[in-house]
Parts: C-alpha cells; sequence; structure tokens
C-alpha cells in the first residue's frame, strides 16, 4: 500500500508527509498589483487552509477523501478525482487567477500553467514551521488575514510532556518504515518532546525522510511507546503475528497507540493536524 500510495502521488506524504508540503515557493506574479480572487487548490491541506482564509475565492479543489464529507466542499468542482492528476483542462475552464499546487507531486503540470500565464503558488510540506509559511503566502495572495489560523495551529501544541518516553512508529509493515526527524511527523514528535528512537538515522528508503527498519533493529530500539499507523490494512494484526512484538517494552506495557494516516504522516487537513496534536499530547504524557 505504501508503495502505491507513493507512486500514485498522493497528497502529502510523508511527508505526506503528507504531505504532507517546505515553504511556499513560488508567489504568483505582480501579487502587489492583484489580488487573487479565483483560487484553485490541488491539495486537501491547501483548499482547507482556504477555505478558513475566504471560502469565496475557492473556485476549484483536488479530490479528496478528506473532503468528501465537508459541506464546505459539496458544490466547488473537483479538477481531479481520486489519486488522478489534475485535469489541465478544467483548471483552465474555471479562469483562476491563482493555482496553489504541491512542488513535488505537480511537477509537470507547473510548466504547462507558466506556459498559460495562470499564476502559482508551489507549497512543500516537510516540518510544522512550514504550516504557518505556506498559510501565511496563501494568505497574502488572496488579500486574507491568516492571524487567526496561525493563532489556532499554536494551540495545537501545547506544552511537551515533562518526561519523555523512548517512542517509535510504524508507517508500515513492507518494508517497515519509521520516520526520521526530517519528515512531517518525526518533527512533529519533536514539537511535543518525544524521544523518536530513529531521529537522527538515515538510510536507502523509498520515501525522504523515513528509514527502513528490520525486526532485529526494533528489538535493539526496544521502544517503550509504539505509534502505528492505520492506513486501513489492519497492520497491528500484521505487525502481532512478527517474533519481536511481544518481546517489546511497549507492547508487555499496553503502550501501542494507533494513529490515522492523516494529521500524523500526511498532514492532510487542519482537523486531522489538530486530532493528531491532541493525541500525540495524551500518549506521550500517559503514565506507563
Amino acid at each position: 500500500m505504501f508503495r502505491r500510495w507513493i507512486a500514485a502521488g498522493v497528497t502529502l506524504l510523508l511527508s505526506l508527509v503528507l504531505v504532507a508540503c517546505a515553504t511556499a515557493t513560488n508567489p504568483p506574479a505582480n501579487t502587489a498589483q492583484k489580488v487573487a480572487s479565483r483560487v484553485i487548490t490541488l491539495t486537501s491541506l491547501t483548499s482547507d487552509i482556504v477555505a478558513n482564509l475566504d471560502k469565496t475565492k475557492l473556485v476549484g479543489i483536488t479530490g479528496s477523501r478528506l473532503m468528501e464529507k465537508d459541506a464546505r466542499f459539496k458544490d466547488i468542482p473537483r479538477v481531479s478525482q481520486g489519486q488522478t492528476p489534475p485535469s489541465l483542462e478544467k483548471i483552465v475552464a474555471l479562469k483562476p487567477d491563482l493555482v496553489v499546487v504541491n512542488e513535488e507531486f505537480h511537477a509537470q503540470l507547473l510548466p504547462k500553467l507558466k506556459e498559460l500565464s495562470i499564476p502559482t503558488l508551489s507549497t512543500n510540506i516537510k516540518k510544522w514551521d512550514d504550516l504557518a509559511s505556506i498559510t501565511e503566502s496563501v494568505a497574502r495572495s488572496m488579500g486574507a488575514d491568516p492571524a487567526p489560523l496561525l493563532a489556532r495551529y499554536q494551540a495545537f501544541l501545547g506544552k511537551p510532556a515533562a518526561a519523555s518516553p523512548s517512542t517509535l512508529v510504524l508507517v508500515s509493515r513492507q518494508p517497515i518504515l519509521a520516520p526520521n526527524k526530517n519528515s512531517w511527523a518525526g518533527d512533529l514528535l519533536e514539537k511535543f518532546g518525544a524521544k523518536n528512537l530513529v531521529a537522527d538515522l538515515q538510510g536507502k528508503s523509498p520515501v525522504g525522510g523515513y528509514v527502513t527498519l528490520s525486526p532485529e533493529k526494533i528489538l535493539e530500539a526496544n521502544p517503550e511507546v509504539l505509534l502505528v499507523v492505520d492506513m486501513g490494512e489492519g497492520i497491528v494484526g500484521e505487525f502481532k503475528s512478527e517474533p519481536f512484538w511481544n518481546k517489546l517494552k511497549a507492547t508487555q506495557n499496553n503502550r501501542v497507540y494507533v494513529f490515522d494516516y492523516f494529521g500524523l504522516v500526511n498532514p492532510g487537513s487542519i482537523d486531522k493536524i489538530e486530532a493528531a496534536c491532541k493525541q500525540l499530547r495524551e500518549v506521550l504524557s500517559a503514565k506507563s
């Protein structure tokens, strides 16, 4: 699943984190002269940000299951469906004066938008501070006030846990991948004071910001807390069949916690980020 997700270019990984999503890197031309009034967003997170800043300016969005049940997006045209690439024809038909893209996932689309003189804002989120940078850049392009959203983000963090347990995040089983400090998930763990056991490890992972672990390495690390990312494939049950599983401090002390992929691995949306932050705070402050 994890490899399929990468190949399909699902919004922000790992990113994800994504992002899922670096800072905004390509502000639209003539921002000082013209404020965007017709905005298309090609990631779920930036769609959410624009909707919070000024929904009246959002004229097109990417297809995402995160927005399917959100009433705010019910009547807004989709320029892509599921994991398919955005349709250039649909984008042009909506006559945008700003298209907000992910610089990695939409690398092939960017030159085409440039040829058509459609202003773009490139984003890429890999750490917590990028969330504020992207919000500020989008708000500036729209002539909106980012202050309420920035204050909301800050409220998500709270205070780090006083005594942080050794922690390991497992995001897939074949291969076993865990986020280091160069990922959204790894940076979020650091914000909450978690002792990420693979924070400084590097390796030949198929995803930047993640390392591949062997069962032996997991046993050697022996985390006090395990965070397992659920992608809807029963991953916890699969891990329970591994010989190392019951030998870990985390499993022996009942400190295994299931997290949603959106929020912890791929930022996804503001609500998903908030939910992940709340769960991290609870997990890391819990008594063993």
